[in-house]
């Protein structure tokens, strides 16, 4: 009785113990370590401080990360902020006729390109979670970014038309605010083993506590030294090109 209830346990743990090597990467192949170049792509939604100010936006640009043999990441990115939505309602209101429109030297309507432009840069720490049985650099990642993030309205005055817009006095109206950041990031990273597809896909939450950084505002005739939360949330994708330290001392490019 006992040696059949030993048996019966024996062949429900060893059962359990193969799905949770199914599930979870147990006897998985080993991991690789080395560089990892990124571009990233990021489709933004703001809220708080930085949704009064700003619609969607986008940030692109390059990283440089170093994965060890245990799935930990350390490295360094840097985008550029784009978008085209401003809510600045009060924005040149007091350079603008009775229409609403710019007025050139020559007392000219003129018309202006105003954008969001901006960057983050910071260092990044995280680790994959590696859940697959057949490679161990597939998985979950976790990554979290620490940095400084810069925005502001960019006004493209073309040939200095708009003489109220000239040099020093562009400052009055741009907005330009800064301070430090953390962000997160949630997402799945495939290195495939046919050494073309290495990407990652997930969802971000960048958290800015920064500051306004001009002494005046001409349009409303304060000071824009005021202090901010800016979050961005949206998704974010990425393209890996690897460069993975082999047991040999090669060095492999996928």
């Amino acid at each position: 009785m006992k040696f059949t209830v030993l048996l019966i346990l024996s062949i429900v743990i060893n059962n359990y113990a193969i799905a949770q090597d199914d599930l979870f990467g147990k006897d998985k192949s080993p991991t690789n370590k080395g560089f990892i170049i990124g571009v990233n792509f990021h489709l933004d939604f703001p809220a708080a401080d930085m949704a009064k100010r700003f619609g969607n936006s986008i940030r692109v640009g390059p990283s440089v990360q170093y994965k060890t043999a245990k799935n930990y990441f350390i490295g360094f990115t840097w985008d550029l902020l784009n978008g085209g939505n401003i809510k600045e309602d009060s924005l040149l209101s007091n350079i603008t006729d009775a229409s609403g429109q710019v007025l050139n030297q020559a007392g000219q309507k003129i018309g202006l390109s105003i954008l969001e432009r901006g960057y983050t840069m910071g260092v990044q720490f995280g680790k994959l979670f590696n859940v697959s049985k057949h490679n161990g650099d597939n998985g979950i990642l976790w990554m979290n970014t620490i940095g400084f993030i810069q925005h502001k309205i960019n006004i493209y005055n073309k040939d200095n038309a708009v003489p109220q817009l000239k040099s020093d006095y562009l400052k009055g109206y741009d907005r330009l605010c800064n301070g430090l950041y953390i962000e997160e990031y949630l997402g799945y990273a495939v290195f495939a083993k046919n050494e073309l597809i290495n990407f990652h896909v997930g969802i971000s939450c960048l958290l800015g506590f920064t500051q306004g950084r001009r002494d005046y505002l001409y349009d409303v005739m304060r000071p824009g030294n005021e202090k901010r939360t800016d979050v961005l949330m949206g998704l974010h994708i990425g393209w890996y090109i690897p460069i993975f330290h082999r047991e040999n001392t090669e060095f492999s490019f996928e």
